[in-house]
């Protein structure tokens, strides 16, 4: 497929596997990333070869990716680092990224990727231990104000959805993850069924699709078909509309979030829904606005101030908000500028402004590795190609945009949170 002057190579192995190159001549470093679609909120599913329903517990995705860098001959970061190169992974809500740059030992560095993300080795002793580390670390976020806010935000749009839980799950739930339960989950979504691997830089794919096939040909892998994750059904009302705690801050941090009902889909349709959504948090809150603007002259914001959109296919919300003097007057401004946009309408010289934007912000993030690839992987999940994006930028119409701000904006499902000092 060729778009952009971007030639993306696809290669499915029969196992399922989906693997992509892009090769980019002009750059020395190579980024490889090698995902799953299984993250934080998969916390109920039917075990696909015994069809046995199971319900595990919060915080296993994370762990299990902390987990996979335990090899039989050691920890997988030293040999990373004994090519001179970075390796990293990250669990969000809906995946499970594993990743590594560099600009030498390539093929070595490839290899390395397929065999630990490959190859699950838990023992009981090593995962009592990471029990502990991972208990510090959920105890570290609790004294993060910029992480709780976020959080209480979550707990309070959603009433029974496990996007309202923490990442990392709780110090309770992690003391009742064990080796079986490991297992059953890396052997559910693990599969190369369910995985895909991304890579871009100076790299000849032939020789990529190569190293790839030569490993799965020996895994006796069978393509599984989809997993069915049980999700509990959710209210579309918010759970509360308020939550303030107290915490070691200086100055309050504030965030608010709408929950979005418009939900249930993936594809183009998803992409489309999350391009006009941000385009109207832009529209209403960017730094070229007047409301941004007089927010920032009278101290209720400051360079921090930040909005964003999440859209995946079981939820969806948007989160706006940061660090200021006055959360009860900020929250009462961020409201009066929804209430004007939709009461006077949108400007069709600012949907155009930020049309322009944001292609030439998707055009600038092609000259990134880890743009491309942690993008591409993300889209990928949701069922959207990341070359559609132009496409889909293109073809939104104004009166999409008036329809999706009245839609969304929705004062009955919003909700706030404020962390006040001690």
């Amino acid at each position: 497929m060729n778009f952009m002057g971007e030639n993306l190579l696809f290669r499915q192995f029969d196992n399922g596997l989906k693997a992509y190159v892009l090769p980019k001549k002009n750059f020395n470093k190579v980024f490889a990333v090698y995902s799953t679609k299984y993250g934080s909120i998969d916390n109920e599913f039917v075990v696909p070869t015994t069809g046995e329903r199971i319900k595990v517990p919060e915080g296993i995705a994370h762990f299990l990716e902390h987990k996979m860098f335990d090899m039989p001959y050691g920890n997988v970061f030293d040999k990373y680092a004994e090519y001179g190169a970075s390796s990293n992974a990250y669990t969000n809500y809906t995946n499970t990224t594993y990743l590594f740059s560099t600009t030498s030992y390539f093929e070595e560095c490839l290899k390395l990727l397929l065999e630990f993300v490959e190859t699950p080795y838990f023992t009981k002793e090593s995962v009592e231990k990471e029990k502990g580390i991972i208990t510090q670390e959920l105890r570290m976020y609790e004294d993060e104000a910029e992480w709780q806010v976020i959080l209480n935000l979550l707990k309070a749009m959603y009433h029974r959805h496990p996007v309202r839980d923490d990442i990392g799950g709780t110090v309770e739930s992690i003391q009742n993850i064990d080796v079986d339960t490991l297992y059953k989950c890396y052997e559910t979504f693990y599969h190369p069924s369910n995985m895909v691997i991304f890579v871009t830089g100076p790299v000849d794919a032939d020789r990529v699709f190569e190293i790839i096939e030569e490993r799965e040909n020996k895994r006796g892998k069978v393509f599984q078909g989809e997993i069915q994750r049980i999700y509990p059904e959710e209210s579309p009302t918010v759970n509360r509309s308020s939550v303030e705690v107290k915490m070691a801050v200086t100055r309050p941090l504030f965030a608010m979030g709408f929950k979005d009902n418009d939900v249930g889909f993936d594809g183009v349709e998803l992409l489309k829904k999350e391009v006009i959504t941000n385009m109207l948090l832009e529209i209403i809150f960017g730094r070229s606005t007047r409301t941004y603007e007089k927010l920032y002259e009278e101290g209720l914001i400051d360079d921090r101030f930040s909005f964003e959109y999440e859209g995946q296919k079981g939820y969806g919300f948007c989160t706006i908000g940061g660090e200021t003097k006055d959360p009860e007057k900020l929250k009462e401004r961020l409201i009066a500028s929804i209430n004007e946009a939709k009461e006077k309408g949108l400007k069709e010289e600012d949907f155009e402004r930020v049309r322009k934007k944001f292609l030439g912000n998707y055009i600038q993030g092609f000259n990134s590795l880890e743009f491309i690839a942690s993008a591409f992987v993300s889209y990928h999940h949701r069922d959207i190609n990341i070359f559609d994006y132009p496409e889909v930028l293109k073809n939104i119409s104004f009166d999409e945009a008036e329809k999706r701000l009245h839609q969304f904006f929705d004062l009955d499902r919003m909700a706030v949170s404020t962390v006040y000092p001690k």
